[in-house]
Order: structure tokens, then sequence, then C-alpha cells
């Protein structure tokens, strides 16, 4: 899983950056200070990763991971060249999904390049700038069918379907809430790789003190909340220093902090949750004395093509697979154990993996 976070500069984006990757990108008071996109890669919280290490006495544990984009703070006109331009766009077209922080607390030592703090503003802001980075792409795109439309049917319909959603993003829609007519434009619309079609999370950067009724009093909160509705988009809320200082702390500090706090999980916790939620993923788990291991698949998928992430070899020569549920293995204390109480299952090609397996497979190739 790959994520993009972008946002306004001095909006809190390298500040999440830093706490959850750790990767140290630079953040300072100032517009730009993130001039290069900052990668990081980071492991996805499991505790049942963890309970299966410990039953197994696995030698190595490898969880599931996200990858982190951090792009330079946009500004308005970013796509005409103003600030830095809209050249690190380019890097968060390969992303899953998209980290939208917003800004939604007051604070006159922290400059806002607008000069107040307006979370809908900001949203317009960042939203028009993906639409008109989306728009060059889709004029050279029209450029060269165009050309090609009098001699070729299919680039006819092409260019009939990109004249429509042209006039759909300059309206100030997003690429999507732009309807499909049938199986060509999806295939179509899917090259064109649009960022205003990428699913948004938003992270509603706030002070502490708002972290405990998760922003509920907060205003600022309340507008991100309602825009994001009407997106049917995501939300989670943060506080981008607090999450930094936590990235410095043991885990067992870390709880402590959490009950000072009143807070019962932490901003990669809930970004992780709305990730996986968004992008509709869920992790299956495999588990041994030589390693316990999650790995991220979409919901839905089933038994082989699970099975194809760990090797292709295991999906070619899918037999069967033996699966337990982790709370059932927990309670039994051995995979023995819950074989003798008959919990141990053994399923078929049409089996749908579900979040929480214990997955042994067999296969031969």
């Amino acid at each position: 899983m790959k994520l993009g976070i972008v946002g306004l500069p001095n909006v809190g984006k390298s500040t999440l950056f830093n706490s959850l990757t750790k990767a140290g990108a630079e953040s300072a008071n100032y517009p730009f200070c993130t001039i290069d996109p900052n990668v990081g890669v980071v492991a996805v919280p499991d505790k049942r990763l963890d309970a299966l290490t410990k039953l197994y006495n696995s030698e190595k544990t490898t969880p599931a991971i996200v990858e982190f984009v951090d792009i330079a703070g946009l500004v308005k006109g970013a796509s005409k060249g103003e600030g830095l331009g809209n050249q690190f766009l380019a890097n968060i077209r390969e992303v899953d999904a998209i980290v939208h922080v917003v800004r939604c607390f007051d604070d006159s030592n922290v400059i806002h390049v607008e000069g107040s703090v307006d979370p809908g503003r900001d949203i317009e802001t960042i939203n028009l700038e993906l639409i008109f980075s989306d728009l060059e792409v889709l004029e050279r795109r029209y450029s060269k069918v165009a050309r090609m439309a009098k001699m070729d049917k299919a680039a006819g319909k092409e260019t009939d379907m990109l004249e429509r959603l042209k006039k759909h993003l300059e309206a100030g829609n997003m690429a999507k809430t732009f309807e499909l007519a049938d199986e060509d434009e999806e295939a179509f619309f899917a090259e064109y790789n649009l960022l205003t079609a990428k699913p948004v999370i938003y992270a509603a950067n706030v002070k502490d003190t708002d972290l405990k009724d998760d922003g509920n009093s907060n205003p600022y909160v309340a507008k991100v909340r309602d825009i994001a509705a009407k997106e049917n988009s995501k939300v989670f809320v943060i506080s981008a220093q607090i999450e930094q200082e936590m990235s410095e702390l043991s885990d067992e500090d870390k709880e402590m902090f959490f009950e000072d706090l009143g807070i019962k999980e932490s901003g990669l916790d809930k970004l992780i949750a709305a990730s996986y939620d968004t992008l509709g993923l869920m992790s299956y788990l495999t588990a041994g004395p030589k390693e316990s291991r999650a790995w991220t698949i979409k919901k839905g998928t089933k038994a082989p093509q699970a099975a194809g992430k760990i090797h292709s070899d295991f999906e070619r020569g899918f037999i069967r697979a033996e699966i337990v549920s982790y709370d059932q293995l927990m309670e039994c204390g051995s995979m023995n154990a819950a074989k003798e109480k008959g919990l141990v299952r053994s399923e078929g090609k049409d089996y749908v993996i579900q979040d929480g397996d214990v997955v042994l497979f067999r296969f031969n190739v």
C-alpha cells in the first residue's frame, strides 16, 4: 500500500510524515521546506502478529508495510508555476490513496500561507491544483487521440469521453465523480491514472487538547467532516506535533502518554485503519517457528490468489488451505489443540480468505 501525503505549506504534513516514518524529513516553520519528495516505509501495527510470534517462538516477524510519499506543500497557482510548481504531483500519480492533511488549529506562531485558518478554502485550493494537474494530462492525451479519431473507431469513442471528462473537471468536479458509460470507457479512464480519481483520506490536524473528544468540539474539524461526508471520504483526527513526540518514546512510555492525553490509539493506527477500509484491504496471517507474517490482500480474495501473494508457485499448484481463525487459535493455545477441537478447516479454491485467518497453504508444482 502506497499513500501520498498532500496539503498546503505549514499544515503539519512533514511533521506527520516524520512521526510516521521517523525518516527525518526536514520540518520548519516556512513554506517549501520539503523540496524533494520524501519516501518512508512503515510497518503496519498488528498485535496479532506479536502474539503469534510469541506462540510459535518465531525467529522472524514480518509485518505488512505501508509506503508514504511526502510531497512539497502546494499553493494556489501551483499548476501555473507558483511556489514550487506542480512538478511534485507526478510523484503521487502511482499512490493508492491520497492523505490530505488539513490544518484545524489556530496558532499565531505558525504561519499560514493564506493568512488565516479555513479548512474549506484550504481543501478547495488543493483540490483545484489536483484538478489542474489532471487537466494537463487529459489535454496531452486528447491532442494525441483526436488526430486518430477519424480513422479509428476506438479513438473516436475515447475523444468523445475525453471531451465530457474535461468539462466535468473544468466545472470543479473530481474525476472520481465522473460517470463512465461502459467497459471501454472504464479501460480508457484507468490508463490516465488521474489524481482526482484516487480515494482521499483527510487528516484533521488539531492541538493536543482536541484529541480527547476526537475533535468533536472543534468547528474546523466539523467542517472537514462535512466536506468528507459529501465526498464519501474518511476523516481521522491527529495532532502531528504529538505524533512526533510519541515517535521518540518506547512502547511502555507511549501507553502512559496515551493515558495522560485520554486517547486509545495513535495517529498511525487511525491512518492505517482508514486506509485499509478506504482501499478495501485486510490481512491474513501465516505463522511457524521460522516466521510469523502478515499479508495484505483485497477483501474478497479467494484462497489461491491469496497464496499467490506468497509465491506464484503457491497459486499455480494450489491444493487446499488449512485455516483457523486467529481468535480461536489463541483461545486453544496451539495449532494441535485447535485441530483436536475441530477448529482447523480444510478449504478449497472457492474459499474467500477472511481478515485474521491463520493459513497454511498446501500446494504441489
